[in-house]
């Protein structure tokens, strides 16, 4: 358990939790683009989500608590479904709206990234919807940077949204890099990438 700016613990979530998780994130369902899910979710819809997670390895879920009270929450999840993107997560935080620019969001990432850099992932990437000024600081505070936008690629509340990906490298090792110029591994001009 690690404390924060505004005595807030981050630890690993317990089942408990579950309904004050559902909670907060219901709210930007409800009131935000921050998400791109339309419809609130009942603690029952979300068992299957939580069950994803755990301690250790590279799907994680952590809430901050302050006096009993949970303000916040963050998590990886898989990044895509192939194999070979299993050395990277995607991560979000969401912070009880009463509760912001308390530096929850920052210490709730914080203790995440540590976890999944000693897990040895490699990156860790999080599509932030425009605009959203505190997430896109929040996320270049704790070291990503903003890797490409898909245009209008949403639609809520009557309008389209763009979402900027933000990227974080997590482990620095000896396998080649994608900017390799090994001509073994280049895809061939007319190949369908999948």
């Amino acid at each position: 358990m690690q404390p924060n700016d505004d005595a807030s613990t981050i630890r690993v979530a317990v089942p408990g939790d579950l309904s004050r998780i559902v909670d907060i994130y219901n709210y930007y369902v409800t009131h935000s683009h921050a998400t791109f899910d339309v419809t609130p979710f009942t603690v029952g819809e979300r068992v299957p989500w939580f069950a994803r997670f755990s301690e250790t390895g590279p799907y994680r879920l952590l809430v901050a608590e302050r006096d009993n009270q949970l303000n916040g929450w963050c998590c990886s999840i898989p990044f895509q479904d192939k194999p070979a993107y299993d050395i990277s997560v995607e991560t979000t935080v969401y912070v009880d709206p009463d509760a912001v620019g308390r530096g929850i969001g920052r210490a709730l990432y914080t203790k995440l990234l540590e976890g999944l850099e000693a897990a040895g992932l490699h990156g860790a990437y999080a599509g932030i919807a425009l605009p959203n000024d505190a997430s896109v600081a929040l996320h270049e505070h704790c070291g990503f940077r903003m890797i490409g936008k898909y245009e209008e690629v949403g639609r809520k509340f009557d309008r389209y949204w763009t979402v900027a990906w933000y990227g974080k490298r997590l482990q620095q090792d000896s396998v080649a890099s994608t900017n390799s110029n090994d001509d073994n591994h280049a895809v061939e001009e007319n190949q369908e990438i999948t």
